[in-house]
């Protein structure tokens, strides 16, 4: 898809020139610190006061996290005091979104809201971005490229307003007590060393001090108390859980035999997968590999879910690095688990830091929308601009991994899924490794090494291309929506490095 070199309402565009194309050399910005003097207390009577606290301004830039996910309440709630104090053309930076977000979407029509970031969304906040109701294009980040950004003072937060499950009234915050108790706090650990003022909104206010801390007092300017931060039970999404599906369960045993012919799978073997049904089955596949042949791997990392706590708990690995849990055994196995240890985005999936653990990943699981035959997937935009998603950690695990596998049924819903061109290209083929269908597995043309080894094991080895012609077999040729190449831009697809990878335009009516 072109991509003009200057975008209204987003500036000018940096293109994309390789997944590793980035300068090595940034810089950090500082953050503004407001001192607190003795004997000043930190908690504050409501969200409305912590606002004003805050000198929030019309234009400012206000930042969430989705730990909660589809059962968070806080920006709905802190969103609806900024409208009701007057405040305009407000920048949401939310590292995701979800359905439970809707209320969102008057405030962009209403004009309270003007500009929006973030690394996931789908629900009516996303149909609102397609249908071109926000007046400026959406930024979609990655997981990595978010903290990469705020560190380097590109997305400047002037409040981040953290769901804190446990706080005391010093401003010490956790995610492992309280009715709300989420795991850890992975995301928000940015915005609250980076933003200008941070406010902590919890729903169990603790005396001082908590005695497990994932966010510190020092960063901390305020805490709110309140009834309920949201549901923490809708952590769990419908799709967080091992696939039943007869060709799912197919296609992640031969993804599990692609993982152990690599060569990857001895002692010290480092794992992530997603958290979709068929990357599940993958999960209980490799352990029963692991199982069988003796092998303790070094650690398992990403959003973590119970397929991975119940590998850590077998002994698998020794130990989990987690910046979100994925379900309530994740948050369980984080409350009593020695060795399973959070982390920030930014340790998680920065490129610009000294030591992303997405770099020291040996393998990652990914599932896709559409593959092309350049290997490129799409996680982000189908169908003519129908917004499902973004990138999350896609892209950042797909450039670590020494081995980023797809899986993904040949077609789904009556479309193909190996396609010609991608529609929104989220993750460069240059940085995956290897697709994993039921009619067998496509190797990239860079990864020679990897196929003789998989030949070597009597893998079903297919060309892409044979690939994407079975896909439209199944699909019966069924014409795709097309993308309006004269649409207005609705959202910009920035990679890692803040570059832009693609666009989204505005559906057809």
């Amino acid at each position: 898809m072109s991509i003009p070199s200057f975008i209204e309402g987003y500036g000018a565009v940096r293109l994309f020139r390789g997944a590793f194309a980035a300068p090595r050399d940034s810089l950090r910005a500082g953050a503004r610190i407001r001192a607190q003097h003795p004997g000043e207390g930190k908690v504050l009577p409501s969200i409305r006061e912590a606002i004003r606290a805050c000198g929030l301004k019309d234009g400012a830039t206000v930042s969430f996290h989705h730990h909660l996910r589809n059962g968070d309440d806080v920006l709905r709630a802190v969103m609806q005091e900024i409208a009701a104090l007057g405040l305009r053309d407000i920048r949401v930076a939310a590292s995701s979104l979800f359905p439970v977000h809707a209320p969102l979407v008057e405030h962009i029509r209403s004009g309270v809201v003007t500009r929006l970031a973030t690394n996931y969304v789908t629900g009516p906040v996303a149909e609102a971005i397609a249908a071109g109701a926000l007046s400026t294009p959406a930024v979609l980040q990655t997981h990595g490229g978010r903290a990469r950004a705020i560190e380097a003072g590109e997305l400047p937060i002037d409040v981040a307003f953290v769901a804190a499950p446990a706080a005391d009234s010093f401003g010490n915050l956790n995610g492992v007590d309280g009715p709300s108790a989420c795991g850890p706090l992975g995301y928000p650990m940015v915005d609250a060393r980076h933003a200008a003022r941070v406010v902590a909104i919890t729903d169990a206010l603790s005396p001082h001090p908590l005695a497990s801390i994932d966010i510190a007092q020092d960063l901390v300017d305020f805490v709110v108390p309140v009834d309920s931060i949201g549901d923490a039970t809708k952590i769990v999404s419908g799709t967080t859980r091992v696939t039943e599906d007869p060709v799912g369960l197919a296609i992640a045993a031969t993804a599990a035999r692609v993982i152990d012919a690599s060569g990857l799978l001895v002692d010290g073997f480092s794992f992530q997968t997603g958290a979709g049904g068929i990357s599940l089955a993958v999960a209980q596949d490799v352990a029963a590999i692991m199982r069988d042949k003796g092998v303790v791997g070094g650690f398992a990392a990403g959003g973590v879910h119970q397929g991975i706590v119940a590998m850590f708990r077998q002994g698998l690995f020794r130990t989990l690095f987690d910046v979100q849990c994925f379900d309530l055994a994740a948050v369980a196995s984080y409350r009593e688990d020695r060795g399973h240890v959070a982390m920030s985005a930014s340790l998680y999936a920065n490129p610009a830091s000294k030591g992303a653990l997405v770099n020291h990943l040996d393998c990652m699981v990914m599932g896709a929308a559409e593959v092309d035959l350049a290997f490129n997937v799409n996680v982000t935009a189908v169908n003519g601009g129908a917004i499902i998603g973004g990138s999350g950690g896609h892209a950042d695990t797909a450039a670590g991994a020494k081995l980023a596998l797809v899986t993904t049924k040949l077609a789904a819903g009556g479309a193909p899924k190996i396609v010609d061109a991608v529609e929104c290209v989220t993750t460069p083929g240059e940085t995956v490794d290897a697709v994993v269908t039921e009619a067998g597995v496509a190797v990239n043309p860079r990864r020679a090494d990897l196929a003789a080894r998989l030949a070597a094991a009597g893998l079903p080895l297919v060309d892409i291309a044979r690939l994407r012609d079975l896909a439209a077999d199944r699909t019966k040729g069924a014409p795709r929506p097309q993308v309006d190449p004269q649409g207005r831009i609705v959202a910009v697809v920035e990679y890692r490095d803040g570059t832009v990878i693609d666009v989204v335009r505005q559906r057809r009516n």
